[in-house]
């Protein structure tokens, strides 16, 4: 079965979306600096969610909307969270479980729910994962923030 997932980026990055690199320098919910991961979410709707909670202040950049398909077979799904995994700013926990999670390299996606939404999916991309080459990624897409929202 295959599995559809979102990133939403601003355009000048689109080509570097899925290296990993802005994860391995600031640091996330889901890993500390150092960790190497990429922050994808199973609807178009939840990565705009996920992109606009980070605008602060609201400011409206070029965006592009990329898609991406992976089979079922290289996703493992956490099933037990820290306390407070969803709290912001995020406990230590949430980011010891993702840096478990790469170093030891168990799949190379791991799905989460939202922090926003929990009965909503994102999931993290392992670049340094083997199944990572799996992963088809699609070409970016142009995508805008309806000024409404901001």
């Amino acid at each position: 079965m295959k599995l559809q997932a979102w990133r939403i980026v601003k355009m000048k990055h689109a080509a570097t979306a899925f290296s990993g690199e802005g994860a391995r320098l600031y640091g996330g919910r889901w890993n500390s600096p150092g960790v190497s991961l990429v922050y994808t979410s199973s609807t178009q709707a939840l990565a705009a969610l996920e992109s606009l909670v980070h605008l602060n202040p609201p400011v409206i950049f070029t965006y592009a909307a990329i898609p991406l398909e992976f089979e079922a077979a290289l996703v493992e799904k956490v099933t037990a969270l820290p306390p407070g995994w969803a709290h912001s700013p995020a406990p230590p926990a949430t980011r010891a479980l993702g840096d478990l999670w790469a170093r030891e390299a168990r799949s190379a996606v791991l799905e989460l729910p939202s922090a926003i939404i929990p009965g909503e999916s994102n999931y993290l991309l392992n670049p340094a994962h083997p199944g990572f080459r799996k992963i088809a990624i699609g070409r970016p897409e142009p995508f805008s923030f309806d000024p409404r929202l901001l």
